[in-house]
């Protein structure tokens, strides 16, 4: 006797949406709880401690943006493309400006002379707060060109693309006009300013991560190293962390690894950074905890030399 058919709309024949890793669970979490703590102040009022985790989150949507553009979260291209949205909503700013800004320039040069936001561009080659907190406004002054470039090579080449990247900004505006219409008070302190500080940090992670490395010029064609890397030492341009941001924000401390394997999925970064990757790096690259650091490099440092960072780049004007 044949076996019935299983009917088209049951249940059996449902596709579950599936992660690329599982650990993105945590990112998930994190998309959903920033907009949550907002919507609970919105209409109950303002909390201390929601506020700074919101603020915190807002750190980690940064991260997920970052990751999201390296490895898609999603094997289903629809929930990519919503998650393109939802996080362009969540952080007050188009996805697509990582291809440009990042991919195209930041991994394509490694903080060399020809990475537009590189961190001795601008007044030499300092790691200090003063720099930190105005690097960002810096960075977003050279590389709004290179979004518009991108953007006017879309339309001419590639007019889906571009629709696509118009359709973030849209939805970004849009998102904005209302929900200042209906309480522009609400929504600058629990929807504006939130994105303000998440953007920030995610700008200024570059100066984190990169300032007083070693940014010289790439080796030449066939010399020993790796493709486009720095000529001082192999793997000299970044700062890695090794502490609790790790765990808390995707592994964003680990940035030699993830230059190197920018298609690795973020939870692999410790297994490469320790066993490729750590010990090849000039150890005052190798950082503990970011906080201890900011504080030491940033706070005691403006008081006391000691505890400042020195470049890894000789004062020579060629190699900037």
């Amino acid at each position: 006797m044949a076996r019935p058919r299983p009917d088209a709309g049951s249940g059996a024949n449902l596709r579950l949406p599936v992660l690329r890793n599982w650990r993105d669970w945590q990112s998930i979490a994190y998309l959903l709880a920033l907009p949550g703590l907002a919507a609970w102040q919105w209409f109950h009022g303002f909390d201390a401690v929601l506020y700074g985790l919101m603020l915190f989150l807002t750190l980690g949507v940064g991260v997920i943006h970052h990751n999201h553009v390296h490895l898609r979260m999603w094997r289903s291209r629809r929930l990519n493309r919503f998650t393109d949205f939802w996080i362009t909503l969540l952080q007050g700013h188009p996805t697509f400006v990582f291809w440009p800004a990042h991919v195209a320039n930041h991994h394509r040069h490694r903080h060399g002379p020809k990475d537009v936001a590189r961190t001795y561009r601008f007044g030499g080659d300092t790691n200090h707060l003063r720099g930190y907190l105005l690097h960002p406004f810096q960075a977003v002054w050279v590389l709004m060109p290179l979004f518009f470039a991108w953007l006017a090579r879309l339309r001419r080449h590639r007019r889906g693309a571009w629709r696509y990247c118009m359709a973030q900004y849209a939805v970004w505006l849009a998102s904005w006009a209302v929900l200042l219409a209906i309480d522009w008070r609400k929504a600058l302190l629990f929807v504006v300013v939130p994105q303000l500080h998440g953007l920030h940090w995610l700008l200024a992670t570059n100066y984190l991560q990169h300032a007083h490395a070693d940014g010289r010029k790439p080796t030449q064609e066939g010399a020993p190293g790796a493709p486009r890397d720095t000529a001082g030492s192999r793997l000299n341009y970044a700062r890695n962390f090794e502490g609790l941001v790790n765990p808390l924000l995707f592994n964003i401390g680990l940035h030699t690894a993830h230059h190197e394997n920018p298609h690795a999925h973020w939870s692999e970064l410790t297994r490469l950074h320790h066993t490729h990757y750590r010990a090849q790096v000039d150890p005052v690259l190798n950082e503990g905890g970011l906080v201890p650091y900011m504080v030491r490099v940033f706070v005691l440092g403006t008081v006391w030399p000691r505890f400042r960072s020195r470049p890894l780049m000789p004062r020579d004007p060629s190699t900037l």
